[in-house]
């Protein structure tokens, strides 16, 4: 089966695809930020530059992107039909990187809640950010 697109236009499409400040992550930090949460982003200090830094809870948020990240028996998780050894390779790499960078980040006591793109959907939306609150203010110590 050959892509709807030719190779300059998929190229260009996938380059548009940003992996800082995604909608996703964009939501969840405007939501923290409303509940009186405060954070930093991106912290360079810390493997993996985490999205969402939260130090008084001592407690990362990862956004993640169900595609990019491989989130198992998701919707959302489709190989592409064209070139899937590669993407194969492309998102294994991602996972492996996710499971060394939090393995680093709980050695160093921090709490990890990953937060998936299919979780902020319009049908889940709402109860997601509600057990995002609830797991946060259960992590403080």
């Amino acid at each position: 089966m050959s892509d709807v697109h030719s190779k300059k236009v998929r190229s260009y499409n996938m380059s548009q695809i940003k992996g800082k400040n995604t909608k996703p992550e964009m939501l969840v930090r405007k939501f923290l930020h409303s509940k009186g949460f405060r954070f930093r982003i991106h912290d360079k200090k810390l493997p993996g530059k985490p999205d969402i830094v939260l130090p008084k809870y001592k407690t990362i948020i990862e956004v993640q992107g169900c595609f990019w990240h491989g989130h198992k028996n998701c919707k959302y998780f489709v190989l592409p039909k064209t070139n899937r050894e590669f993407w194969q390779n492309k998102i294994m790499n991602n996972i492996n990187r996710d499971k060394v960078n939090i393995e680093k980040l709980k050695e160093l006591g921090w709490n990890i809640i990953i937060l998936w793109e299919c979780q902020l959907k319009k049908d889940n939306i709402e109860s997601s950010l509600n057990q995002l609150i609830v797991d946060l203010t259960s992590s403080k110590k």
